[in-house]
Parts: structure tokens; C-alpha cells; sequence
């Protein structure tokens, strides 16, 4: 997820953090604003749901 995350939007992004959890936890934050969370939706997302996400986000 992260490698499709930088080459798709090698333009956009500036920098990646990845912070393992032992939890179930995947979560995607973009400038302290969070777009996807696999808690809330108990669904592990596809790389094109988090790409439109960050469309969206950036829109």
C-alpha cells in the first residue's frame, strides 16, 4: 500500500510515515486529517479506495 501510495502521487507527497500497531489498526492521515480508518470500517481498503480518498482529500 505505501509503494502504490508514493508512486501514484510521487508529485504530491512529501513524506510517508508508517507506525505499526498490534490492533487491527490501519489507518491513513493526511496532514492530521484521518480519510480512511480500517477501525471504523472493519474493512482492510483496496489501493484505489485510499486513492480516492486522497483525491478527495486534496480537492
Amino acid at each position: 500500500m505505501a509503494e502504490y501510495i508514493l508512486t501514484s502521487n510521487k508529485q504530491q507527497v512529501q513524506g510517508l510515515t508508517l507506525v505499526p500497531y498490534d490492533d487491527g489498526r490501519f489507518e491513513v492521515i493526511v496532514n492530521g486529517t484521518k480519510i480512511y480508518s480500517k477501525l471504523e470500517t472493519h474493512v482492510f481498503p483496496d489501493n484505489g479506495e485510499i486513492q480516492a480518498a486522497l483525491e478527495k482529500q486534496a480537492a
